[in-house]
């Protein structure tokens, strides 16, 4: 399942890698708080929505779950089939689209984030990339955002009320 760090490199200079992304919720409408981590990234140290790569062979759901347990320890409440709520790209800057198309900068590579709005099942407890994990209203959000994660969060419809208000 890994490449040599050579290799990967290599291709992920050559095409695009598919990730899952993904920001925990709980509450609703007014009530709702998203889950963020903070970690050490090419910006800096910045809070940002969870995720990564999908493995050769791994469905979408194990792999969320896969990165839900290795950066919280938690599992995530899924149905057997689950469908993203957006479909996000990241990319360096010199590959960036210049026709208004809205995007994340990942300046170690382009990668297309299916992404997901889940609910945690346990206590997270951040390890590996992740600092720390807090959940914070909309109204709330920490600084700095990894560079397009506001963005994401906005298209996923996470920062709005639900419609039941």
């Amino acid at each position: 399942m890994y490449l040599p760090s050579s290799l990967y490199e290599q291709i992920e200079q050559s095409v695009p890698i598919v990730c899952v992304d993904f920001v925990p919720c709980r509450g609703d409408g007014r009530d709702r708080s998203i889950g963020l981590i903070l970690r050490e990234s090419p910006h800096g140290r910045v809070w940002c929505h969870l995720g990564g790569r999908i493995w050769r062979g791994e469905t979408t759901r194990n792999a969320l779950r896969r990165h839900a347990q290795d950066t919280l320890t938690v599992d995530l409440e899924l149905p057997t089939n689950p469908q993203p709520a957006y479909v996000y790209e990241w990319f360096p800057s010199d590959t960036a689209p210049r026709d208004g198309t809205s995007y994340g900068d990942d300046p170690r590579k382009h990668s297309v984030g299916l992404s997901y709005v889940v609910r945690l099942d346990g206590h997270p407890q951040p390890r590996n990339e992740a600092l720390d994990f807090r959940y914070f209203t909309a109204d709330e959000l920490p600084t700095p955002l990894w560079p397009g994660t506001l963005d994401l969060l906005r298209h996923m419809s996470v920062l709005e009320p639900s419609d039941a208000d």
